[in-house]
C-alpha cells in the first residue's frame, strides 16, 4: 500500500533554498575571479596596475 511522504518543515526548506542561493553566487564569484585572472573580462574596465590600489595614509 502506498504511503504519502512527510512533509518537509518550513526551516529545512528555507534552509536548502538559502544553500542553493549560496552555492550559484560562490560559483558566479569563483567565474569571475578566473576571468579576471585569465584577462577575458570584457564587461568589467578596470586599471590593471597595483599601484593605483595603495592606500594612502590620512592625516
Amino acid at each position: 500500500m502506498a504511503v504519502p511522504k512527510k512533509r518537509t518543515s518550513k526551516s529545512k526548506s528555507r534552509k536548502a533554498n538559502w544553500r542553493k542561493k549560496a552555492l550559484f553566487v560562490s560559483q558566479k564569484s569563483l567565474s569571475l575571479a578566473r576571468s579576471l585572472i585569465n584577462d577575458k573580462s570584457t564587461t568589467f574596465i578596470y586599471r590593471k596596475s597595483l599601484d593605483d590600489y595603495k592606500v594612502t595614509e590620512v592625516v
